[in-house]
């Protein structure tokens, strides 16, 4: 299962990368114009990394790997935030090959209360939670409602878009955004653009691998 972790987080370093200049130039309206750089650089490092691990190595080895990898070569806040939520569900992952359904929800509720906590922040606060909060609601319900993954997967994209949506209408009060004030008014939030962009591709990747959880 390992090599199945390695090909989908393959598969959401593709995603940045293409998405690269796209997410930099949301953050120079914003931020500091790096978000993109920032993720892709991280994410190619990643690839390196995780490639480089035994071919038996468990779940919850490769997410730490991910996770580890992104807090050294990420700058600003996005790496402590995305390795954060990477190790936290690399902890309920450890010494496992196959995730099942409730297992899943706990990771991905794992990994948006640890950006939560590392980032002293909420929802409606114009940042990747705006995204993450409602795609974790919208996964563990289909789950409960006993939908397949690829489903469950869809409902949480389709929250998470939303809620990039919802940060156009929102004032930043997190992060290098909120010096704006006012003027962050319109524009939607890199951070919340690039979880989306990760959870797209990890629920292309599922669907085109037929992949299910028990």
């Amino acid at each position: 299962m390992s090599h199945t972790a390695i090909a989908a987080i393959e598969a959401i370093s593709i995603a940045i990368s293409k998405n690269k200049e796209f997410l930099t130039d949301l953050d120079a309206a914003i931020g500091d114009s790096d978000h993109g750089i920032n993720m892709t650089r991280g994410f190619d490092a990643v690839l390196i990394k995780v490639k480089g691990l035994p071919t038996h190595t468990d779940i919850g080895t490769v997410l730490k790997t991910v996770g580890m990898t992104l807090i050294s070569t990420v700058g600003g806040a996005s790496g402590p935030l995305y390795g954060t939520a990477f190790l936290r569900a690399a902890a309920l992952a450890q010494g496992i090959s196959c995730i099942g359904s409730h297992t899943a929800v706990q990771m991905l509720e794992a990994a948006t209360n640890g950006i939560k906590e590392r980032g002293k922040a909420t929802s409606g606060e114009k940042t990747m939670l705006d995204a993450l909060e409602p795609a974790c609601e919208a996964f563990a319900n289909g789950i409960k409602a006993q939908k397949s993954l690829v489903e469950c997967l869809a409902l949480a994209c389709d929250a998470a878009y939303k809620g990039v949506e919802y940060t156009k209408t929102i004032i930043a009060t997190k992060g290098r955004a909120s010096y704006l004030g006012e003027r962050s008014l319109g524009h939607q939030d890199p951070g919340a653009t690039s979880s989306y962009i990760m959870l797209k591709a990890l629920a292309d990747f599922c669907r085109h691998n037929n992949l299910e959880v028990n």
